[in-house]
């Protein structure tokens, strides 16, 4: 960025594409507030619109066309003008976004482990035999079977509060959701227990929020610039890759998560087939890598990955689903 970008004058007016669900509502106004504090005087807007993906709750993503159906119309008010900015959880982001777009901004993470919530037990191993268990994520799915194959694990759709909502009715003996939007919506009291990394290792970005723009905008580019985290950013950018260069879509269980320790980043990925037989891991560590480092350490484990017949499983449950869609 020039001189120039970096001394232009502040916004007189922002407006934010979001979701209209709480959650996604709750993180645009997080950004607002973030906004306002470092441009008092601008005018920050929030556009709220319905997706695809909101709209479409009988069915599966991954059989309905992928995480995309959660961002295409936020980008289409970004193309068209009527939006400066869309606010996104970075695990709902595809891999690869489409031409003309670009994730100017990663934010500070929350929590990104995975929580279960239930009204009556404390933990996932206190469930007896043939409880359900409900969860919208293929990789969860896995997990689940691998680890509790005396557990019946079905789909469960909606936003936070309409799949909370299923459990207090009784669908479900118990729910696993990310524990970040729980806490985001000061709903934390209602995690029964937090799922340890090792066992339920999260999805690239979980618990991370990003911001895209239209590519070619600078300004707007330096005026988001103090909100972006470089933290989060080399951890997400490591994860988002082994999920890139894997193909990895919502047909794909599939999970990466770096983290911090002593000033180096370490990254652990695992691809798995759905009934949770089969789970390959990997995993490696750079010293204080810049962004282009950990993107690197991401290519790293996916070829760590690979070599163990990652791509088997990503081409049989690809090709069974038929053509990937989303991420």
């Amino acid at each position: 960025m020039n001189s120039e970008t970096l001394s232009a004058p502040p916004p007189s007016t922002l407006v934010i594409a979001s979701r209209e669900s709480r959650l996604a509502m709750w993180q645009a106004e997080h950004v607002r507030c973030a906004l306002h504090k470092l441009y008092p005087s601008c005018d920050v807007k929030i556009l709220g619109m319905t997706t695809r993906g909101d709209q479409i709750l009988d069915r599966t993503l991954s059989k309905v066309g992928g995480k995309g159906l959660f961002v295409k119309e936020l980008e289409n008010a970004l193309a068209e003008g009527r939006a400066d900015l869309a606010v996104h959880s970075l695990k709902d982001v595809p891999m690869e976004l489409p031409p003309g777009f670009t994730l100017s901004t990663i934010m500070e993470r929350e929590d990104p482990r995975d929580a279960f919530v239930s009204g009556t037990y404390e933990s996932l191993a206190a469930l007896p035999a043939g409880s359900v268990v409900g969860t919208s994520s293929l990789r969860r799915e896995a997990l689940l079977r691998a680890r509790y194959p005396q557990l019946v694990v079905q789909p469960l759709r909606g936003n936070l509060d309409t799949r909370l909502a299923k459990l207090d009715r009784g669908d479900y003996a118990g729910i696993i959701l990310a524990a970040a939007g729980l806490k985001r919506l000061g709903l934390g009291e209602r995690i029964r227990a937090y799922l340890d990394p090792h066992d339920s290792l999260p999805a690239a970005g979980q618990g991370a929020l990003g911001i895209e723009i239209r590519a070619g905008r600078p300004e707007l580019e330096a005026w988001l610039a103090p909100l972006h985290h470089a933290h989060t950013a080399a951890a997400v950018e490591a994860e988002r890759m082994v999920s890139r260069a894997l193909g990895g879509s919502c047909e794909v269980p599939l999970a990466a998560f770096a983290t911090w320790h002593d000033g180096a980043l370490h990254l652990r990925g695992i691809v798995a087939t759905p009934d949770g037989e089969r789970i390959l891991s990997a995993q490696a560590s750079a010293p204080a890598p810049t962004v282009e480092q950990a993107v690197q350490l991401g290519r790293e484990v996916a070829q760590a990955l690979e070599s163990q017949g990652a791509l088997d499983i990503v081409r049989a449950l690809s090709t069974a689903s038929g053509p990937a869609t989303g991420a």
